[in-house]
Parts: structure tokens; C-alpha cells; sequence
């Protein structure tokens, strides 16, 4: 073993505390930027690599039949910046059954096969359509229908049945389902197809403003109002992609603190690791260790810890991936998801390369120091021009053991000021995990629609069957005898009906819920982040999903199909909802009237008016309802979530990680401060000093470090959950009402200014210990 490695190892075994923090707070910033360059990888690559494959359609267009011909669409492949064109395939929209019970209406594209020039489709089970009665359906919007079941159509003519004979994926998700073009005809009610279907790539089709433009050209190349809907793959993407896609932002937010805070304690620790030990460091040089020796000694003394640190966080951010990616590993065809090795190599080489850099420059100090200097020099450093503040100290009401510790943090203002850095990130990692999980919070409350006091499940009525995708039709007798109860108590305030339908959006793969609404719903929970609540038949508000898929916004006109007749919605506003992934349409029941003459609210809402005796009040309700058989109730939805429930885990996770080291950086600052004081404490011993008061004076050194820690860490806390929030909810494909973002109270912000102070005053309380436990004649003889 040579000399230096002797003097690494030493230095280590003699510093167990700094290396213990130096190796943590390593890990942690490698263990979340591995998992954040993880889940940014598998978020876009799967998808990517699955869209170049199949040459995937940036723009799916849906054209109406009565308006224009094959022949016409046809010369929309000459549009400005169209590179390629597949199509026109005559389409359908209909309503399959199961074993008797109806299903979720399915837009249904004919194509002979499943390649062509643009979305070739992958089989992932069974073959191809080759002959009239089959069909293959969509593995990621299509039923969950096994090989060989059959599909029943008995509102058709004729009551045709299709048999399953595959499944297929289309990264570009243009159908739930594909036939021959001719048995398209036999799946309508005319007998015609009622629609068209266009796939289009284009030159320039990276940007929304790009694909705006695209979509302009390509209705101005088509017969007037002839274009129905479209989908662009870019709203595809985010909506394939946007699990993963949700962790990035925040865990780049935890990634960026973990390894500011790594950086500026690896700092610390050397610049006190040199201001400790420059008696030791004249000594090395005095028996011939030249000045880069010595900087190698400091900085391999980090070095070590540091490697070990970025291995143990590899592996933690392997692990914390995988639950994460393995919902993802087969979606596009991949057998399996990890990290990749780059990325690995990448966040473990930058870690350390950073360490590496600070370790130096501080170590730079050590080699630079004169031996006759560093031989001179004792270990208790004087007060020099921060006497004034031990004058001041002795001046303030309080114990002596508490003034000295409130003078000490000027003595060394280098070490308070990494100190105070560490308390500030710690405390800013708090803030913003607060806030994510309040702002979680809200989300499930918006999800869940809860400001109705009373609710009321209507059944469906004696000899009503309720068919499965199908709006469950209430009886209408029992639904105007229960609203009609509801109206009669005295501590009704406002009262709606509800109801939902399954339909198809034209431009729209996959079916959507569409909620109806009998009465004012304004007041029922839902948050608008744009426009206004619909006020009559033909309106009707939307979540960011459908207006991202759709290519809609608000003022646009979109066709919704039931039971195979269209009704024409205007979207008048944007409404934060999660439910049913963001596929839902709010409007008024009138709407749906045309295409559904038997809807019927299944649910009321009941909001009482300001005093009234809720208890009471269910009484006297479910007195008038008992004869129809129904209940009123209090009870409130809380469906959660499965993403939620992660994100909650890592934020804790990684937040409590983040208050360690913060933590630790305190310690090994009073640490240091502690060692190099050792000598001062023997001298207050000697002077009466207790065990007690010895712990007080060196707790009250992190006081005023952790009271400025916490103020600064609030705002800075504050200033990531504005960025991080919003960012989350663009890679979820939503916008955000104010409510989401701002979750903060005065009362919280001061409870978490103050943490500051515990993180501190927890990360003294070991080194106040050891110098309580210290005798008087030990800490006199060091010097």
C-alpha cells in the first residue's frame, strides 16, 4: 500500500461522519436523476421507435360521406405539404353486443390489409381480416374481445354477427376495430358508409402550430364542411405516453436539489476537512509530500465515498423504476423496459465529474498552504473581526451557553453559509412535497365532483335491464317522484340530475363517457380552466384530453355519435376532469335527447341550503323515498389513484432522503466546528460548564443557520412546486385551474419556516452529545 493511500484511508477512518454525509448525499442525487433520465427515456423512445416503424399517420382525418366522394378526397394527397396518403377507407360507427349485453359504440375502419403506406398494423395476436363476417379489433381502444368470440349486431339490418379473428395494434390508433371495405355497407342502417377516413404525413409535423397549419391546408383541399374530425399524432403521443411522462418533472425537480445539496456539502466538507487538519497537512508536507499529493489526498478522500454513494443510488434508481416502467414494457411491442445503460453512465459520470471539480477547488487550498504556516497554526481559531458579535451575544437576554452559541455562526462564515445552504434545500424539498401532495389532492377532489351533501342512486326501475356501455335508463315515473321529494324539503337549495352514455367523438379513436346533465350542474364540483359551463342544449364542456386529441378548441364544433345517430356539440369551455382518463363530454341533457329519447337521470345531487340539519334532512328525504325503493345519502366519492398513490410514495421517499442529508450537512458542519473547538470546550469545563449547558451552546449555534435556512427555503420550495405542478399537468395532457397550483395557506408557510429549525437543531444533537460527554483534561491536552 503506498503512502497516499495510507493517508486517504486515515483520513477517512478518522473523518467516519463527513464521509457517511458525502456518500448520502451522493446517493441521492444519482438515485433520482437515474430514475428521472429513466422514465424520460422509456416516456418518448417506446412510442417513437413503434411510430417510425409502423410510418404512423401524423394527422387521421374523418371526412363525412354525404359531403364528399372517395374520388374527391382522393386529390387532397396534392395539399400543401403532404409527403404520403393512405385512404380514403369507408367507416362506420356501431354498437356491438356480448353474450346479450351491448358494449361501447366502436368506430370501425374497412381496409383490406393491415399494412399500406401509412399506419402499417401490427398483429399481436390471430391474422388479418380475409372474408366478410370477420374483424379485428384495436389492442389499445378496442374491446377486450378474445379470438373467435362473436360480435352480435341486432339493431342492424339483418343482425349481422362478426366473428374476432385478431388483434392488432396501430401506434397512430386510428380504429377500435377494421373489417373489409365491403362489409362496412352491412354495419349501417342505410346500408352506405356514413363516413371517410384519410391518414396523412406531412414535411413539417413536430409542432401543434405545424399541425394546425396541416389541418388547414387539408380542408381547404376538401368539399366544404365535409371534414368532421381529426387526430394528430401528437396528442396520440401524449396520451400513450403521458404515465411515465408525469414522473419526469418532479423527479428532475428532486434530481437538481439532491445534487446542489451534494455538490455544496462535498465543498464543506473539504473546506473544513483543510481548516481542521492544517497542523496534519504541514506535517505531511514537512516529510515530503508535495502540493499535488496533498490536493490527491484531500479530493481522493471524497472521491471514495462519493463512487461509493453513485453505486448504491444506481441501483436504488434501478429499482424505483421498475414498478414504474412495467406497466410500459409491452405497449409498443417491447419486450421489456429498464434503463439504459447510457443513462446510467451519463448521470454517474456528471455526479462525480461535479464532485470531482468542487473537491478539487477546495482541496487546491491544502496544497497551496506554506509548511511553516500550517506547522504554526493551533486548532482553535480566534474570533478576529467577529468579536463584535460575542459582544453582542453577551448582551442579550439569555443564558450564557446560548449566547456563545448564537456568536458562534459569525466565527466561521464560510461553514454557516453551506450550512444555511443545506437547511435551505432541506426545507425547500419539504415545501414542495407538500405542496405536490396538496396539489394531488386537489386533482382527486376535482376528479371525485364532491360538493353535493346529498346524493340520490336512482335504480333502474321494476323489469329495467341495464346493459353494459349502455346509458342505464331509469324509470321516468321514478325519477319525477324522487325529484319531485327533493324539491318539497324545506333544506333543498339546489338540485341536478345525471346520467351518462357512451359515444364517439368524430376524429376520435375509442369511445368517450358522455355526461348529462338535468338541471344546473355549475355548482357540482367541476372546475373550469377556460370558457364557461354550458347553459343549454347544444353546449357543451370538454377536459384538455379531448380538446388535445381532437385538435378542438373551445368554440369548436364537434360530432358526437349514439346509437348511431350523430348529434352536433359546440364546446363552449375546458373543464379540469380525470375521470374515464379524460375522455369525458359534459352537457345538458336536452342535448342527447334526439339519440336517446329514454335518458333518464340514474343519480341526483342535492346541495342544502346554509343551517340546514343534514341528519334531520336525510330523514325526512328517505321517509318520502322509501316507496320507490331508493336512499338518500351523505356519502362522498374517493376514488384515488394508482399514479397518485406512486407519486405519493417517491415524493415522501425522496423527500425524506433530502431532510437526511440536510440534516447531515448540519452535523458535519458542527461536527467539524465541534473538533476544531475542542480545546474552547475544555477551557468552559474547567469553568463549570455542565453537560447540559453544553449541549445548549452548541444546539444554539444551528438556531440563527436554521431560522434563516427556513426563510430562504420556503420561497425557493414555493418557486419549484409554480414550475414543477404545471409541468406535470402538460405531460398528463392538462391544463390546471389556480386551485391545483395554489394550495399554500399563510399558517403553512410559517409551520414550514420554522422546519428549518428542527432539521437543524436534530442534525446538532450527535456532536452536542460527544461534546457533552468530553472530559475537561481530554479537550484541554488537544490542541
Amino acid at each position: 500500500m503506498s503512502a497516499l493511500s495510507r493517508v486517504i484511508r486515515s483520513g477517512m477512518a478518522r473523518r467516519r461522519v463527513q464521509t457517511l454525509v458525502i456518500g448520502l448525499a451522493t446517493m441521492l442525487a444519482v438515485t433520482a436523476s437515474v430514475l428521472g433520465g429513466a422514465l424520460l427515456v422509456s416516456s418518448e423512445e417506446p412510442f417513437d421507435n413503434a411510430f417510425d416503424r409502423q410510418n404512423g399517420a401524423q394527422l387521421t382525418a374523418q371526412f363525412d360521406a354525404r359531403m364528399t366522394t372517395a374520388a374527391q378526397l382522393a386529390h387532397s394527397a396534392g395539399a400543401l405539404g403532404v409527403t404520403a396518403t393512405s385512404g380514403p377507407f369507408p367507416t362506420a360507427t356501431i354498437t356491438p353486443g356480448f353474450n346479450g349485453h351491448s358494449g361501447a359504440p366502436l368506430s370501425v375502419v374497412g381496409r383490406s390489409t393491415p399494412g399500406g403506406e401509412i399506419d402499417k398494423t401490427t398483429m399481436t395476436r390471430g391474422r388479418w381480416v380475409k372474408s366478410s363476417g370477420e374483424i379485428v379489433v384495436s389492442a389499445d381502444t378496442g374491446p377486450e374481445g378474445r379470438l373467435g368470440q362473436k360480435l352480435e349486431f341486432p339493431d342492424l339490418p339483418g343482425s349481422p354477427t362478426l366473428t374476432v379473428v385478431g388483434v392488432a395494434r396501430s401506434v397512430s390508433r386510428t380504429a377500435d376495430a377494421w373489417v373489409l371495405p365491403s362489409q362496412i355497407a352491412e354495419l349501417t342502417p342505410s346500408g352506405k358508409a356514413t363516413g371517410y377516413q384519410m391518414l396523412y404525413r406531412f414535411t413539417h409535423a413536430d409542432t401543434s402550430a405545424w399541425m394546425s397549419r396541416d389541418r388547414e391546408a387539408i380542408t381547404a383541399t376538401a368539399p366544404a364542411k365535409s371534414l368532421t374530425g381529426t387526430q394528430s399524432w401528437l396528442g396520440v403521443r401524449k396520451v400513450a405516453t403521458r404515465e411515465t411522462a408525469l414522473f419526469v418533472p418532479f423527479l428532475v425537480a428532486f434530481g437538481v436539489l439532491g445534487l446542489v445539496m451534494s455538490v455544496l456539502i462535498v465543498g464543506n466538507v473539504v473546506a473544513g476537512a483543510v481548516a481542521t487538519g492544517r497542523r496534519r497537512i504541514g506535517i505531511l508536507k514537512a516529510v515530503g509530500c508535495t502540493p499535488g499529493q496533498v490536493v490527491r489526498a484531500c479530493a481522493g478522500q471524497v472521491l471514495i465515498p462519493a463512487a461509493a454513494g453513485a453505486a448504491l443510488g444506481t441501483a436504488a434508481g434501478h429499482l424505483l423504476a421498475t414498478p414504474v416502467l412495467s406497466d410500459t414494457a409491452d405497449a409498443y411491442g417491447t419486450a421489456g423496459l429498464g434503463v439504459e445503460s447510457w443513462v446510467d453512465v451519463s448521470v454517474i459520470g456528471g455526479v462525480l465529474g461535479l464532485v470531482t471539480l468542487t473537491a478539487c477547488a477546495s482541496a487546491w487550498r491544502a496544497g497551496r498552504l506554506r509548511t511553516v504556516d500550517a506547522l504554526a497554526v493551533g486548532r482553535t481559531p480566534g474570533a478576529g473581526r467577529w468579536r463584535w458579535a460575542a459582544r453582542l451575544a453577551a448582551r442579550l437576554p439569555v443564558s450564557r451557553a446560548v449566547g456563545l452559541g448564537l456568536a458562534r455562526p459569525f466565527v466561521r462564515p464560510a461553514r454557516t453559509v453551506a450550512m444555511v445552504v443545506a437547511v435551505l434545500f432541506g426545507v425547500a424539498a419539504v415545501t414542495f412535497a407538500t405542496g405536490l401532495s396538496s396539489s394531488l389532492g386537489e386533482v382527486i377532489a376535482s376528479k371525485n365532483h364532491n360538493a353535493a351533501d346529498v346524493t340520490v342512486a336512482t335504480s333502474g326501475g321494476p323489469g329495467t335491464a341495464v346493459r353494459q356501455g349502455q346509458p342505464t335508463v331509469a324509470d321516468p315515473a321514478t325519477v319525477a317522484s324522487i325529484t319531485a321529494a327533493i324539491a318539497a324539503q324545506p333544506g333543498t337549495r339546489a338540485y341536478y340530475g345525471s346520467a351518462s352514455a357512451d359515444a364517439a367523438v368524430s376524429g376520435m379513436s375509442g369511445a368517450v363517457t358522455v355526461t348529462a346533465f338535468d338541471g344546473d350542474a355549475s355548482w357540482g364540483g367541476f372546475t373550469m380552466v377556460s370558457g364557461r359551463w354550458f347553459k343549454g342544449a347544444g353546449e357543451a364542456v370538454v377536459p384538455s384530453t379531448v380538446l388535445t386529441a381532437t385538435g378542438a378548441t373551445v368554440g369548436d364544433t364537434v360530432t358526437l355519435t349514439l346509437r348511431g345517430t350523430p348529434v352536433e356539440v359546440r364546446i363552449v369551455g375546458e373543464v379540469f376532469d380525470t375521470g374515464h382518463d379524460g375522455r369525458t363530454v359534459l352537457t345538458d341533457a336536452a342535448t342527447l335527447k334526439p339519440a336517446v329519447p329514454d335518458l333518464n337521470s340514474t343519480t341526483q345531487y342535492v346541495d342544502l341550503k346554509a343551517g340546514t340539519d343534514t341528519h334531520a334532512y336525510l330523514t325526512s328525504l328517505n321517509a318520502e323515498l322509501k316507496p320507490l325503493g331508493v336512499t338518500a345519502s351523505t356519502g362522498k366519492s374517493s376514488n384515488g389513484s394508482d399514479t397518485v398513490t406512486v407519486l405519493d410514495s417517491l415524493t415522501a421517499l425522496l423527500t425524506l432522503m433530502l431532510v437526511c442529508v440536510a440534516g447531515l450537512g448540519v452535523l458535519g458542519g458542527v461536527v467539524l466546528d465541534t473538533h476544531e473547538r475542542v480545546h474552547d470546550l475544555g477551557i468552559h469545563k474547567a469553568l463549570g460548564m455542565t453537560p447540559r449547558q453544553t449541549v445548549t451552546m452548541v444546539v444554539s449555534s444551528v438556531v440563527l443557520p436554521g431560522l434563516v435556512g427556513g426563510a430562504l427555503g420556503v420561497p425557493l420550495g414555493l418557486a419549484v412546486h409554480g414550475v414543477v405542478i404545471p409541468a406535470m399537468g402538460h405531460a398528463a395532457g392538462l391544463r390546471l385551474p389556480r386551485s391545483v397550483i395554489d394550495v399554500y395557506d399563510a399558517q403553512d408557510l410559517v409551520l414550514l419556516g420554522l422546519a428549518g429549525v428542527a432539521v437543524a437543531v436534530l442534525g446538532s444533537l450527535l456532536p452536542a452529545g460527544w461534546a457533552a460527554r468530553v472530559r475537561t483534561a481530554t479537550a484541554l491536552r488537544a490542541e
